[in-house]
């Protein structure tokens, strides 16, 4: 793949109970991958013993391997912290620094599937970057915090492990990786925390 443009689209289910959780999804064709959904919230990967708190976010599709992340529910969406990460039916880790103040420092460094990847943010909080030494993936949201679509670029040798990567962080907290976004956030998450007390 030398460069692959898509786009996602929202939909949402009709919730007719109050037992029924509202979930968001995004929808589109990726090239030759076929249909793509990013799910949130992807009630299929937390467990009923897991806590009430506990959010998924999962991206499925006819030739793309699953990926799945599940944290502590913030904004509408898993938070960075504590989370669980899960590519292609492996699990993967994540580091960050917190302390950091530039974008590149406070990128998520990621290990999935034997590979090293980055994703941060570009610009301002609608724009991230998903790489490894030779594809780069910059995947864009309509808005901040309930886009209408979810598009994205990828340049280089990307395939169907970085795509499904970096669609499954836009179903993710990711407003803490700028350091304003941090602070900007910081009493929301020092309240959560005090709550959970």
């Amino acid at each position: 793949m030398s460069q692959l443009s898509f786009e996602l689209q929202r939909h949402t289910n009709t919730v007719t109970s109050r037992e029924q959780a509202h979930v968001t999804f995004w929808r589109g064709s990726v090239g030759q991958l076929g249909q793509v959904e990013l799910i949130v919230p992807a009630l299929e990967i937390v467990g009923v013993r897991e806590p009430r708190e506990t959010m998924g976010a999962m991206v499925t599709g006819e030739n793309i391997p699953m990926s799945s992340f599940k944290s502590i529910r913030y904004g509408g969406r898993p938070r960075l912290a504590e989370g669980k990460l899960n590519v292609a039916g492996q699990h993967a880790s994540f580091t960050r620094k917190t302390l950091r103040m530039s974008r590149g420092g406070r990128a998520l460094k990621i290990w999935a599937v034997g590979r090293e990847y980055r994703y941060r943010e570009e610009g301002n909080r609608r724009h991230h970057v998903l790489e490894r030494p030779e594809p780069r993936i910059v995947m864009t949201r309509s808005s901040a915090s309930d886009p209408k679509s979810i598009s994205g670029t990828a340049h280089g040798a990307a395939d169907s492990v970085d795509i499904s990567l970096a669609i499954l962080f836009e179903g993710v907290y990711t407003r803490n990786l700028s350091f304003r976004g941090a602070l900007i956030s910081a009493p929301g998450r020092i309240l959560d925390g005090l709550a959970s007390l």
